[in-house]
């Protein structure tokens, strides 16, 4: 008898239905041991058997056995394995009638079997990587993403401070996932969490020690426009006691998992709280800001929404019925913003900008940083031009960016405004 004809056989016994509830539970038990005999050999268990993790009470001690097993092959997984243990689960669901919550029941087994949340930050790292190319997979990851997100919330997180004499793990890990300012030499690390700098990581209690997300702030006498100042390691150190100002220039999520995942409202303001009760003077509280999809966005206008964008008669009448008039004024700002700009270019391309980050779509705004900030209860408060010329940032938005005010009084307000479709701007751009 070959291997094929020999599972052939095991999947026939698995479809008996048994007639009591003695051969119920006999039934299971040998699902449960033939997919653990799957598990120990190279060969995956059919869908029918994956679907004893989906279907057994919570408590049924050989199905959490299973899991645990399966968590294990997962974690140890490369690539390959790992899509194919995937696709077996969205298999396994796609059986389920009726369905209810037992998608829900898988990860909490697997949850509390590995006792930590990486592996299902993990998993739906994976399902996001591959949601499009496995059919199905996506129902499994929203599933997911409602249970991490009734787990991540900013209450459950602790702050704590990362300084020169922090673990050099830890330090490593912020070089590695610094992901709005490239850390290029340990000299630029150094100047990030200096003494007159800091530096914050939130972490959750059941995630083994990872950072989450990475804070990082200056303190200046004003709000600050260029972000190439706030990065020169050879730039005077701020005067913390002089200081009215706090900076958030580079806020990082560390985990792909966590993408899109909200990690409640007023995420900073346990960072302002904690800065307020070190140094009570403070009295502002900004970010300078990226705008990641502002140069897309721009780009992809055809002559006539430019110009509804534009307000000068004579941009507008060059843009009619161009399909690349957005395209055209990416270069255009891209080389005003590395070189000399005339006013009316500069006004032009903050006019754009702030169209841009009032730009909603489902009801949230379009740029991904604004929807961060908006959504954490801050206002657009200014554009700055030329803030950011490095490479990354004027592929990105042009070299502009943003700064969002954090008033401490005004974050319900904000949001509530938000909620209604219209974010709130400062005074100085109310007009554009």
């Amino acid at each position: 008898m070959t291997v094929t004809d020999t599972r052939k056989q095991e999947n026939a016994v698995a479809v008996v239905e048994p007639t009591s509830e003695n051969d119920t539970d006999k039934a299971a038990e040998g699902l449960i041991a033939r997919l653990s005999r799957w598990l120990d050999r190279d060969h995956l268990p059919a869908p029918l058997e994956v679907q004893t993790l989906f279907s057994a009470r919570l408590t049924d001690v050989a199905a959490n056995r299973l899991a645990k097993q399966w968590s294990a092959r997962y974690l140890a997984a490369e690539a390959k394995e790992r899509r194919t243990m995937l696709t077996g689960l969205v298999q396994a669901s796609g059986g389920l009638e009726p369905r209810e919550d037992q998608g829900l029941r898988l990860f909490r087994r697997l949850y509390a079997q590995a006792e930590s949340l990486n592996l299902l930050v993990e998993l739906r790292a994976d399902m996001l990587r591959w949601r499009k190319q496995v059919s199905g997979l996506g129902v499994l990851e929203r599933e997911l993403e409602g249970l991490l997100s009734s787990w991540f919330d900013v209450g459950m997180l602790e702050l704590r401070p990362i300084t020169w004499d922090s673990p050099a793990s830890l330090l490593e890990k912020l070089i590695q996932y610094e992901a709005v300012h490239e850390i290029r030499s340990w000299e630029e690390l150094k100047h990030r969490v200096a003494s007159h700098r800091r530096c914050y990581a939130f972490f959750h209690p059941r995630m083994s020690g990872i950072p989450l997300i990475f804070v990082e702030v200056a303190f200046a006498t004003q709000m600050a426009g260029n972000v190439q100042v706030l990065l020169d390691p050879q730039s005077p150190p701020d005067d913390t006691g002089k200081a009215r100002w706090a900076i958030f220039y580079s806020i990082s999520n560390t985990q792909p998992g966590l993408r899109g995942i909200s990690f409640g409202n007023f995420l900073l303001k346990r960072v302002i709280d904690e800065l307020l009760r070190e140094l009570p003077r403070l009295k502002s509280f900004a970010t300078l800001s990226p705008m990641p999809g502002f140069a897309e966005w721009l780009g992809k206008q055809d002559g006539k929404a430019m110009q509804e964008l534009l307000s000068d008669k004579a941009d507008k009448q060059q843009a009619q019925d161009d399909p690349e008039a957005g395209l055209k004024w990416v270069d255009r700002l891209r080389s005003a913003a590395a070189g000399q700009a005339s006013d009316a270019v500069q006004r032009t391309g903050l006019r754009l900008a702030v169209q841009y980050l009032k730009s909603m779509k489902n009801g949230q705004p379009l740029d991904p940083v604004a929807r961060f900030h908006l959504g954490n209860g801050a206002r657009i408060e200014r554009v700055n031009w030329a803030a950011d010329c490095s490479a990354k940032g004027m592929a990105q938005s042009c070299g502009i960016m943003t700064n969002y005010l954090y008033e401490l009084d005004q974050l319900d307000d904000n949001l509530a405004q938000l909620a209604a479709g219209k974010p709130r701007l400062g005074m100085n751009l109310r007009w554009r």
